[in-house]
């Protein structure tokens, strides 16, 4: 079977009309009839519909079954071929969302550094949802993501590593800042002001999730992306927030409040890499390196 044929075989799936197809691809149009026959005669089934013009195409039941399977392959090959280029270069694509990265992966870097790893990494800052999409796409090798809870997706590997308690954040000077040792209801912040996250963000979910349990909307002021910005805005009495404890710094002046919903959800963090993928020894050292039981 031609990898070229699949590829003729899924953009006519799609475009759904053979010049096109062959026009995208700068090849001619009996190319790409001949290699749907091979796809069609060696799976003894026809995967199109068309008249003799050609102009007129309808996709069969089997044809779309096909082009799922298809879909994986052609994915599959483009994952190796960024997996191989960069194992000759023996970079790491290394994800790391922004909490983390600022409060969590810090104290890690001198064990990395004696493993020769730090000038290996290629770091791609963004938030948790949208590495573990780049993830299995193949864009990076190796990520620390936050989640709320064991991230468990076919053809990844994933470990837990830590987590954290996600507590109500408020100015010392909020009214609510007394319930920091006795703790506090959600529901009782129904009509409290809020600064969140933008979307893709764990803890929006986090959020959702309790006021779908509480049954309460409440009023989100703000957001960002930016944790210094929210916790700055909450800092200065603005509004108040939900933010995972590993992110609140003594210097922040910030009281915490926990939460005694027994259905609280926590901020999970695990080291995620695919399970396809080859470790080279680099790669396997710091997957080592950053999967080690801590206390």
């Amino acid at each position: 079977m031609n990898t070229k044929d699949l590829e003729y075989y899924h953009a006519l799936v799609t475009e759904k009309n053979f010049s096109q197809v062959a026009e995208k691809f700068g090849v001619t149009q009996p190319t790409i009839t001949n290699a749907i026959k091979r796809l069609e005669k060696e799976f003894q089934t026809n995967f199109f519909l068309r008249d003799q013009s050609h102009h007129n195409l309808t996709v069969t039941n089997n044809g779309w079954q096909f082009d799922q399977h298809v879909s994986t392959i052609l994915s599959e090959l483009e994952i190796a071929h960024k997996d191989i280029a960069n194992a000759k270069e023996e970079q790491i694509l290394f994800g790391l969302p922004p909490i983390i990265g600022n409060y969590f992966f810090p104290p890690l870097t001198p064990a990395l550094m004696n493993y020769q790893l730090m000038d290996r990494l290629e770091v791609f800052e963004h938030g948790s949802a949208q590495l573990l999409k780049m993830l299995r796409h193949g864009d990076i090798d190796i990520a620390l993501l936050g989640s709320l809870i064991p991230l468990n997706y076919p053809r990844l590997i994933s470990r837990t590593i830590q987590h954290y308690p996600i507590n109500i954040i408020v100015s010392k000077k909020h009214h609510l800042a007394k319930f920091a040792q006795r703790g506090i209801h959600f529901r009782e912040l129904a009509n409290e002001k809020f600064i969140n996250f933008d979307e893709g963000f764990v803890h929006n979910q986090a959020f959702r999730m309790m006021c779908r349990i509480n049954h309460i909307r409440p009023r989100t002021i703000y957001k960002t992306n930016d944790v210094h910005v929210l916790k700055s805005m909450v800092a200065e009495n603005i509004g108040i927030s939900y933010l995972t404890s590993l992110a609140i710094l003594p210097s922040n002046g910030l009281v915490q409040i926990p939460l005694l919903d027994p259905e609280k959800p926590e901020f999970q963090i695990s080291c995620v890499r695919r399970s396809t993928a080859t470790l080279t020894p680099y790669k396997f050292a710091l997957w080592d390196q950053l999967t080690k039981p801590r206390k």
